[in-house]
Order: C-alpha cells, then structure tokens, then sequence
C-alpha cells in the first residue's frame, strides 16, 4: 500500500554541479616579532602519563542504587566488561546482584520472537546488617575497576570488583571497613526460569567447593548454545562468611561457552580449581596493562569537564562490550538482565547496529571496531536468497531489519507473527519471510561503517574480508535502480519503516552513492573486478537528484521525491550527509546551505533515535560551533552515570555521539581534505593525539588562544596528502621525521607521503629584522 503523495513544493537541485565558490580562507599578510609554536602536550615525550593524568579525572559516581534493573531495555546501573563477558551491579548495600551476561550466549533460532542473547545468572552478595547503609559506587575508567563504599554507623564495607580485560574472570573483593563483624552469605544463582523456551540448567558445588551454574539451549534451535560460570568464595567455601574489621572476601567467577571450549563446565571449574591472591594479581596486572594500553590508542583534551567524562565514559563503555569478532554486544550491550530483551536485542540494520560504532573509528579502536561486521559477512547468504526471491536479482545482497550472530535472522517470518501480527503480512511489511517494513536499504545502511573503517586504514586484509559483502550491495543496486532518461530512479523503497512504496528516498541516495564509491575503491586496492567499475561509477553519476523542500521559510532537504515529505523526528533526511558521508565542506555552496537550514529545521539535538547522526551531521557541514557545543554540553548532562541516556531505552549507539561529534570537531578528514579544528569554537583550547582520519593518517595538535599549534601526522599506507593551511596565509613548514624540512604555500598542502613516516607540520619563521618570511 503506498504512501498518499504530500503536497508540498518540491525544488530540484543538481549535486553533481561543479563547486563554484569553494571556502577560501582568508590570507594575512604580517606579523610581529616571532610566533611560538606550541608542541601539543598531548603528543610530548610521557605522553602515558598525559593520559593517565586525563583519565584520572573521569571517575564516575553512583550516589543511590540504581532503579532501573533488571529491565528488557538499557539499565543505569555500574557496568564492567571485557568486550565478552557483562557485570551490571544491581541492588542495595545489603542485598547486592551482580547481573552476568555473556555475548555469546544467545538462544539462536531464526524467528521473531524465537531468537535474542540471554540472561546467564547473578552473583548475590547479602549482608543484612548494611540494610538502610550509604551507597557510594565510583568507577575508575583509566584502570576499569569499581569500588564501593557502604556504611551505617559503626558498620563499613568497601568493595572493588572489575572483569579482567585477557580473561573472561570476574572478581569481586569484598573487606570490612567498619568497626563492627559483618555477616552475610555470596551466592551464584541462574535467573529465573520464565517459562517461554525449555532449556538446560545444571547447578551445583564441586568436592574442592568450586559452585558452578551451566544454561543451555539445544532442543527447537538453529545452533545449540551452553555457557557456564564457575565461583569460588575464600574463605567462604559454603557460600557464608564472617568478616571482622580489617578482613576480606574475595570472590572470583570465571566464564566460557560451547563457542570458547568444547566443555565450558569443565573449563570454569578447573580454571579456579587454584585460583587464589597470586593468581588475581597476576590478572590485575594484565587488565591494567590492557587498559594503559586502550586508553593510549588516542586521546583527547576539552576544556569542559562534562563533555570529557562522556567522552570517555563512551569509549570505556565500547571497550567493556565489544572485542568478540563473532559476537557483537546486542543494542544494550553486555547488559542483558531480563528476557526476552527490548527489539529482541539483535543487530537493527537501519541504524542501531550501526551507530555505537561510529566513533571507534576516529578514536583509533579498531579492536572494538573489529565484531561489527562478522554477523554481516553470515549473513550473505541469506542476503543472496532475499535478493533473489524478492527483487529478482541474482547475486545481490538484500537484508532485513533484524538479524542476530552466525547467520540467525532474528526477524524472520513465525507463528507469532502470524498468530498476532498478520497485518505485517498484509501490509507488505513482511516479504517472502523476511521483516523490511518496506526498507531496501539495510543492506546499504550496513556499508557505511566497512567504508568508514576502509577509508581510514586502506587495510587489504580487512578489505578483502569484507568486499564480498559490498560488492553483493553493489551489485543489488545497480539491478535495482530504474533507468528514466539520464537519471536512475528508486522505486518502492521505504524512507522509514512502514513507509511502503515510497520513491528516491533521499537516504537511499546518499547511501547508493556510498555503495558504488566504495565498492569502486575497494575493487581497485584488491585489484578484482575491474570490468565493474565503470558500471558502478555510471549508477552513481546519474543518480537522481537529492529531492528539496521549503519549510519554515527555508529550503530544506524532502525525505523523499514522491511519499513522505518530513517526519517530526529522527534525521532520516540528513543521514546521506552522515554516516552516508555524501555532503561535507568541500560540497557544493547551496548544497551546504540547504543542509544547515535542515539542521535548522530539525533540531534533533535530544531525539529518541538520532542525536547519534544528527550532531556529527551539524559539524560536517559546518554548523555554527558554538552551538554544536552548547547542544553537546546539554547532551552530556542528560545521561545516567554510566553514560546511558537519560529516559531512553536505546544503549550502546548513543555511546558515539560525544566521541564521534568531538574528533570530528577537532580534525575532519572527508572529501579528501585534512582539517584541523574545521568546526570548533576558536575561543576553547583544546588538544588531541592520535585521530584517525581518512587516508590512514594520525594526527595531532592542539588550538591555544585560537592558534592551531605543530601538527603531527603519521601515514601508515603512504598515501596523497592534502592539509587544509592550519595558518591561514602563512607557509608551512613541513618535515618529515629524519629527513629535511621543506617550505610550503598555499591554502593547502600537498605532499606525498612514505608509508611509517611522521610528519611535522608548524608555520614557517618570519625574519625578526625584515617581518620578511623565511623559506629557510
């Protein structure tokens, strides 16, 4: 059923036409006396201490137990992680739950309803006497441990727990603090039994009085799926202690799956069969070491507090739930603590799975960049299968909107759906069994992040891993476009779910265009399909036209050429500008214009779906930064401690929008041009190590009283520079490390770089006698 058509002005516009007034920046000719170039204290020699002294200050505190767990959606509560393994830690000083979950313990069936991760069980912690106690829960994100302080008159209890960064181990070390004893039993239990899906549990203690819980589901599945977690308590063998003032318990869990070892039960047992104090503090100096390591891949400095602490409140949330190249975190993370979790918890390929990753790119995390794509590279054939029976088109990939890990269609067609929603059916929402809500862009949606990833590394090894899936999108599309004169058409293809029959929507567009462009430049670095790339290149040249609209007095982006003209929220007209990458500062000057009134238009700076593109969308075009800025520092305030949005039930993909929008505000590396500090408020100072930008480049610098100072760039390919002038007017000096300086001009500069080298970059000197600048 299609759409009624909206009558609203539409206003064509040709993005291919040439850029007819480029930004220029403003040359300016003197100066007086000599300007000092600041090496950015971020990229000095003890650039570790640099950011352990950063990190330091971003100590997150939890002044009341949190309430909103166990829950089907997001929780707010302290949450550790080792990118495998999940901790959330739930209840009140004397009754404390520590909520286990596993990224790889899934129940995988291909059916809705059938098929999302689980609850593995909970570690509860009782201690009457501490009921009515203060809550106090500081989490150190440098060294990712927690520690809690619970006290009631002469009774006291601190607690630190971390889950190990090189091991699926959870410790928790419990002391009397106090002036009093403190009894209280530790228990490992598996969740309740709610009775949807039969599965297997087993519990128990072994005879050296290891306790141990195993969950399993092998019976009306896909594939079978076991975890196990194993706990020893000392000196609590029976899970009941005593601790006088000055003692401590320590409790140690261990975790495995049927994916990590073929017995997992009996791997968690033996591995804390002789588990005690030398054995932890060999693993907390690992996890340290680990950490060090994560935190010193790149960093930054803000001048506002709030903004840094959700800076890095993100990525240490990214990197508790994301390393498992199989099993991504679902949309709520590690963090699952009921079940059936909110959207089934799965990978949403019209955004959400998506999103919490956009920011690991520029911050230089590939490793947690790393389990985006293996759900999608399983997924192909069942992309081939859908391209097929639904459009005709052999080869191509199609996808719906739900999928989960190893191949599972989380969406797929079942007897809930038609017991209970057969008007999905109906409505053409479900076709041949899968859920598209008349969406055929999911597959292109999931090419943005492989084409963020390429662009930044020009890494073959990861590229020929993922060009079959970018070159199935490739060529679905090409198939499906409609030839109308010298333009190709997008016929029935939704803008938003539900949207049926929809024509050109303008998200489509953008992410064609970014399809065609990568698997172009994809093809080329592996050196395949040469034969392909004039016919991609052609699709994307004769695209139609992003469609225009005027609202409130402005001319404005239309979500589609013909159906849905706006919608009062999401940025679904803004997103071929970002993740789509198809509009930025070297664009078109009316085509800038347009996306500014759009972002004037929408103000989506707090939606329930977007603010994850709708800000990195506002710097690529060049909004004004103030604002930008002001909008992130309100942004940053509206959250729960543990950098969850305040209110909303979504996860992990709000994680990006601070990390994402700040890296882009201080170097932007887009339509092959470097920038530094392109949109960002010149009155803030500011500096960064280590950006990744497009071209393969890490960069660093810092602004000081509205002066960019030396830049530094390393090239890990070799690839063509181009550096938008930091000095406006100025020449540059350029030298390359162990070798000669050399003196460039112009408003950019453009060098050839050696793949392992490091550049120098600061403003050539000026002749203190003459005001006569220097190539010398």
């Amino acid at each position: 059923m299609k759409s009624p058509e909206n009558k609203v002005s539409l206003i064509p516009f040709n993005h291919h036409s040439k850029n007819s007034s480029q930004m220029k920046l403003k040359t300016v000719l003197g100066a007086i006396g000599l300007l000092l170039v600041l090496v950015p204290s971020s990229c000095r020699r003890g650039c570790d201490e640099e950011v352990a002294s950063i990190l330091r200050r971003q100590t997150v505190r939890f002044t009341q137990p949190p309430s909103r767990i166990p829950s089907q959606v997001s929780v707010d509560a302290p949450l550790l992680g080792n990118g495998s393994t999940g901790v959330a830690i739930a209840g009140t000083p004397d009754s404390l739950v520590f909520y286990l979950a596993r990224n790889d313990f899934w129940r995988l069936k291909s059916a809705h309803d059938e098929g999302y991760p689980l609850v593995l069980g909970t570690v509860g912690v009782s201690i009457p006497g501490l009921k009515g106690a203060s809550y106090q829960v500081d989490q150190h994100l440098y060294e990712a441990t927690t520690d809690a302080v619970f006290s009631k008159d002469a009774r006291a209890l601190s607690c630190e727990a971390y889950v190990a960064a090189t091991e699926d181990v959870l410790v928790i070390r419990v002391r009397n603090a106090g002036k009093e004893d403190l009894q209280g039993t530790v228990r490992l239990c598996l969740p309740p039994d709610n009775g949807v899906f039969r599965d297997v549990r087993e519990s128990g203690t072994t005879r050296e009085g290891v306790s141990y819980i195993l969950r399993a589901f092998e019976e009306e599945v896909d594939i079978p799926t076991r975890a196990a977690v194993a706990m020893t308590a000392r000196p609590a063998p029976d899970g009941s202690f005593t601790l006088s003032p000055g003692k401590e318990l320590m409790v140690a869990c261990a975790f495995s799956s049927n994916f990590k070892s073929a017995d997992c039960l009996k791997t968690v047992v033996e591995r804390l069969s002789s588990f005690g104090p030398r054995q932890e503090r060999e693993l907390l100096r690992a996890h340290r070491r680990w950490w060090k390591d994560y935190w010193s891949k790149s960093y930054v400095s803000l001048p506002d507090p709030d903004i840094e602490r959700q800076y890095y409140r993100s990525l240490y949330g990214m990197a508790s739930c994301s390393r498992d190249p199989d099993f991504p975190p679902s949309i709520f993370g590690s963090w699952v603590t009921m079940e059936p979790p909110g959207w089934l918890g799965d990978y949403h390929l019209n955004y959400n799975h998506m999103a919490p990753y956009y920011a690991l790119y520029s911050a230089n995390r590939l490793e947690q960049a790393r389990p985006y794509y293996g759900p999608l590279l399983e997924a192909i054939p069942r992309g081939n299968y859908y391209s097929e029976v639904v459009t005709g088109i052999p080869g191509g990939i199609l996808l719906p909107v739900g999928i989960g890990p190893l191949g599972i269609e989380t969406t797929r067609q079942s007897a809930s759906i038609e017991k209970y929603h057969h008007d999905w059916i109906d409505s053409g929402n479900i076709e041949h069994g899968g859920m598209f809500w008349g969406q055929k862009s999911n597959s292109a949606y999931c090419v943005v992040n492989l084409a963020m990833q390429f662009y930044r590394t020009y890494d073959p090894e990861f590229t020929a891993k993922v060009y079959p899936f970018v070159k199935g999108v490739a060529v679905f599309w090409e198939n499906y476009l409609t030839k109308e004169g010298d333009r190709y058409v997008i016929y029935n293809d939704a803008i938003h779910e539900g949207t049926v029959g929809t024509m050109n929507p303008i998200l489509s567009l953008g992410l064609v265009h970014m399809v065609m462009q990568t698997a172009c430049d994809m093809s080329e670095l592996l050196g395949v399909d040469a034969d392909r790339r004039p016919v991609w290149k052609e699709r994307s040249e004769h695209l139609s036209d992003y469609p225009l609209q005027v609202r409130d007095g402005k001319t404005v982006f239309r979500y589609t050429e013909r159906g849905t003209d706006w919608w009062p929220s999401n940025t679904l007209g803004l997103q071929h500008v970002y993740p789509g990458g198809q509009v930025g500062l070297d664009s078109d000057p009316y085509l800038l214009e347009v996306a500014r009134n759009t972002v004037d238009v929408m103000r989506r700076w707090s939606d329930f779906n977007a603010t994850n593109s709708f800000y990195p969308e506002a710097v690529r075009v060049g909004y004004a930064a103030d604002s930008i800025w002001v909008h992130l520092k309100e942004y940053s305030l509206h959250t729960y401690p543990n950098g969850f949005q305040y209110d909303n039930p979504h996860g992990t993909e709000n994680w990006s929008t601070v990390p994402n929008t700040v890296n882009e505000m201080l170097c932007m590396g887009h339509q092959g041009v470097v920038r530094l500090f392109p949109v960002w408020p010149r009155q803030q100072d500011a500096s960064f190590c280590r950006i990744r930008v497009e071209g393969a480049f890490l960069v660093s610098s810092s602004l000081t009283d509205g002066q960019v100072g030396e830049v530094v760039l390393y090239s890990e390919k070799g690839r063509d520079l181009t550096l938008l002038n930091p000095w406006a007017g100025r020449a540059v000096e350029v030298r390359k490390q162990g070798g000669p300086k050399r003196v460039l001009r112009g408003e950019r500069i453009r060098i050839q770089t050696e793949a392992g080298a490091t550049y120098r970059f600061r403003p050539a000197r000026w002749l203190r006698s003459s005001g006569i600048q220097s190539d010398e």
